[in-house]
This record gives C-alpha cells, structure tokens and sequence, in this order.
C-alpha cells in the first residue's frame, strides 16, 4: 500500500498551489522553507487545491459577516479610484476566470465583495497574502475585502486554523493576528503542522492544539481560557460548516483562490501569476460595477 505523503505547494516552484488530495496516494512535494515570503515566489504561484471548507481571514481588518457569505474585512487603506470598466479581450472567460453558477448571495448590499479562500496551513496561501494586502488597498470605495478559511486538508491540521480564525474573528482581534499567524506556522513554527526543516508533516503528537492557539492569542490581549471556549462553541462550530457550505457552492478546489461578487473564481495559475491576479481583480469589480 502506497504512503500517502503530505501535500504542500512549493512556494519556490512556478504556479505552486495547494491542492485537494482525494487520497490517491500520490507523492505530493515537499514544504516551503520557513522564509518563504510572496516576493520570494514566483509571480504565477499556483492556487492550493480544496477539499471540502473554506476559512476567511482579514489582510487588514475584519468584521463579523453574515454566516452565508464568510468572514469580511475592510481595507485598511483609503478607497483606491473606480476603474472604468474596458473589456480589451485580454480576460477570457473559462480560461482566466470562471462563472459561478449559481452566483452566490453576499454580505454586503451595496458593495462588490472580494474574497479570498485561504489557509493558515497553505503554503500557496501563506506567499500569496501580502499580494491579497495590496488588493485589499488597491479597491475602490465601492467593493470590500472578504476573507474565506479553507479547511479541506483536515490530515494537515487545516481544521484548527479554520476554527483558530473564526474565533479571533468572534473576538475582534483578527485583524492585528492574520499576518502574525501566518509568521507563527512559516517562520517562528510555534503553531506549524509542518517540520520547517523541509521533513514533511510532524508526528500528529506534536501538531499544534486549540490550546497552543489560545497561547498565542495571549500576545494580543485575548484570554486564553476564553479562546478555547468560543472555539469549541456552538456558534463557531456553525460558522465552520457554513464557511465550508459556501467554499463548494463557490466551486473552488484550490487555496488560494479568489471570488468576486459571488460571481466570478480564479486562481493566481488561470490569472498568470501574482500581479495578474490584481490587475484581473480591478477589472472584475470593474465589470461588476458596470453591470456587464
């Protein structure tokens, strides 16, 4: 019987992702070095592949959003100008975004959502996010940031980081904790599933818990007795399953990925690459805008 091998993207690879294991037995490549940072991967990091759920996490900062559309987080910076809606035949639809059928509701009337579906646990994700920071900026006055935490890879703790975010969320520290948590998995390790010494998962004795969790939320005025109990509450259990409900409704099976409006999906690999994926989010709330 074939050793089922972890999953991760390899951040220093073109177009890494992470992707879905449906448990084939495939060798899947190794874990990114600790210091992988987006500026260090290449511009067309590949987008991880989903599961089952999805978890949001704020570049910036968030708020509590109605279970049906994930978590949301305003941009930290002051509405970038609307961009008139071009249609030069540079995007294509079915090859650099793809129509999400049916669209899903969002949370904000009024605005164009953004949404990004990630992990803690993803590498991908983890090169990725401080491009998401610069879309987040680069929004006008008429989207707003969402942020959506994927939990697919249950055999690499990716439930834990789901729940770990929806429960700072329900606290409201999320926005001082997302880039920090992702430093505490890549660089410090202190919540990683992962031996940054590049040897693959950790013995699952050694996985970080919702306790070791609750400790690092220590460092931000949270109560770690506190944490652990909105954790295991019914409210963050029902914020899970819904996160994980509308990952599959949006058809995303990769982290990380990218929903516009409940209406449009596309991942760094089907945009082209890092700065693609910015450009082809301002031209999609662009497109919303204009009712095209």
């Amino acid at each position: 019987m074939l050793k089922r091998l972890p999953i991760l993207c390899a951040a220093l690879l073109a177009l890494a992702a992470c992707n879905h294991d449906n448990g084939s037995g495939a060798a899947q490549p190794a874990a990114p070095a600790a210091t992988t940072s987006a500026a260090a991967t290449p511009a067309a990091s590949s987008p991880v592949p989903a599961a089952a759920a999805t978890a949001t996490a704020p570049a910036a900062s968030a708020s509590t959003a109605p279970a049906a559309s994930g978590t949301t987080a305003a941009a930290p910076a002051p509405a970038a100008p609307a961009t008139p809606f071009v249609d030069t035949g540079k995007w294509v639809e079915g090859k650099n975004y793809f129509l999400i059928d049916p669209a899903q509701p969002t949370s904000h009337p009024g605005k164009i959502e953004v949404t990004e579906v990630f992990s803690y646990g993803c590498p991908a994700c983890n090169a990725f996010h401080e491009t998401v920071d610069q879309i987040a900026k680069s929004l006008p006055a008429n989207a707003v940031m969402n942020y959506l935490p994927a939990s697919f890879r249950p055999d690499e703790n990716w439930p834990l980081y789901q729940r770990a975010f929806l429960t700072a969320q329900a606290l409201g520290v999320v926005d001082k904790t997302h880039d920090a948590m992702y430093d505490a998995v890549w660089k410090s390790g202190e919540l990683s599933t992962y031996s940054l010494k590049g040897s693959g998962l950790k013995p699952k004795e050694a996985w970080p818990t919702i306790d070791d969790v609750a400790k690092f939320y220590a460092k931000y005025g949270v109560d770690p007795k506190e944490f652990v109990g909105i954790a295991n509450s019914f409210t963050v259990n029902t914020q899970m399953k819904r996160a994980d409900d509308l990952m599959k409704a949006y058809g995303v099976d990769s982290t990380p990925s990218m929903v516009v409006n409940g209406k449009y999906r596309f991942t760094t690999n089907s945009a082209g690459g890092y700065a693609q994926s910015i450009e082809l989010t301002q031209w999609l709330v662009a497109k919303e805008a204009a009712g095209k």
